[in-house]
């Protein structure tokens, strides 16, 4: 039988487990929507990582992804840790080392700089260095913190479960090389990318905008991601899914409008570090009004590979007409107003639309 507890005004409350245990770790939780500058945002210490760091509960996340930022001082490293969670660590700025090893004795290390993507397998141990002794370095985390706290909800067998998962890491000498396996439908599968920023993609055309696109498998689990990068003078059509989907801006310069059906749309700018989590089946479009390519990466809970089902990260939709059942809007099929909008960003810098006017055409 489950222990009982004694005290009942903090139990039936309502509020996810996870939630209830940031509030012990001693350092800021924002709750938000939109994040303008992940570099900007102001941390304090946090004596279990031995570093700096912030909770950031996503208003679009739900309860599929947490998301934390942790900064390494100059020279310095976080202190070792493991965990029943996964995540995927965006290095947001300088540079540095990772080590991860298992109670088998398998290591490895690698280096990291802005820009990289690091997959942690599932339980390993691992430490982050920072590589210069003059700057911070700056890592944003997204995982599936909540899932697993609510499930669990005991820090200690989270934190402390003394079990290799040799299936997932087990030293291999290329496991953080950032060499792959490419499959059919823009999929690579990897553990490491050393820079989001200029990795290689592939033509979608689905999507508009001579829109680019990977889709990452990392280190075995189910957290995934995608890079996606749209032309000049361009914007995508609009879409929706479900909840988790972080949007990391790592090149560019524009906004994003998201609406739910009957309800007002709302705006907002971002560039190079901005970061927003839209809510779960609201629509949303990306538009680029800077001088260079824009490009994002979406950190999610739920891949290809090991599907979470329709709920929880599926894209199987996302570029399908949602008069035929899918979650996108065509360019021909959106509200005038949208294209009007665009036009009048570009004016404002004398950028010229290079959005082919064939596709406001239906059937062409």
């Amino acid at each position: 039988m489950a222990k009982l507890e004694t005290r009942t005004d903090d139990i039936m409350d309502n509020i996810p487990y996870y939630e209830k245990w940031q509030r012990g770790e001693g350092i800021p939780t924002i709750k938000t929507f939109f994040i303008q500058d992940l570099k900007e945002v102001p941390l304090s210490p946090w004596d279990r990582i031995g570093g700096d760091g912030v909770f950031i509960n996503m208003e679009g996340a739900g309860q599929a992804t947490g998301a934390t930022i942790c900064e390494i001082a100059p020279g310095k490293s976080l202190k070792p840790q493991r965990q029943l969670y996964e995540e995927l660590l965006l290095v947001i700025k300088g540079r540095g080392a990772t080590t991860v090893w298992n109670n088998k004795g398998a290591k490895q290390t690698f280096e990291w700089q802005e820009g990289s993507l690091l997959s942690i397998p599932l339980n390993v141990w691992h430490q982050h260095f920072n590589g210069q002794g003059n700057e911070p370095a700056r890592l944003f985390s997204v995982n599936n913190m909540p899932i697993i706290f609510s499930l669990f909800h005991n820090p200690e067998f989270i934190f402390n479960t003394p079990y290799d998962f040799t299936d997932r890491f087990n030293g291999e000498p290329q496991y953080f090389s950032g060499k792959g396996i490419s499959h059919p439908g823009r999929i690579w599968e990897t553990n490491f990318i050393a820079d989001t920023r200029s990795f290689n993609l592939q033509e979608w055309k689905e999507r508009g905008a001579s829109g680019k696109n990977v889709m990452l498998e990392m280190a075995d689990g189910v957290m995934a991601a995608h890079i996606s990068e749209f032309a000049i003078g361009t914007y995508k059509k609009a879409h929706r899914h479900g909840p988790g989907f972080n949007v990391i801006i790592i090149k560019g310069q524009g906004f994003s409008l998201f609406w739910r059906e009957g309800e007002p749309i709302k705006r907002y700018d971002w560039h190079d570090g901005s970061v927003f989590v839209p809510p779960e089946m609201c629509f949303h479009q990306h538009f680029n009004t800077g001088a260079t390519p824009a490009r994002y990466l979406p950190l999610r809970f739920g891949g290809i590979k090991y599907s979470m089902g329709e709920g929880f990260g599926d894209i199987s939709k996302v570029d399908k007409d949602v008069k035929s059942g899918g979650n996108q809007i065509e360019y021909y099929d959106e509200d005038p107003s949208i294209k009007r909008m665009f036009e009048e960003e570009l004016a404002k810098s004398g950028t010229q639309s290079r959005m082919d006017p064939q596709v406001y055409k239906k059937n062409t």
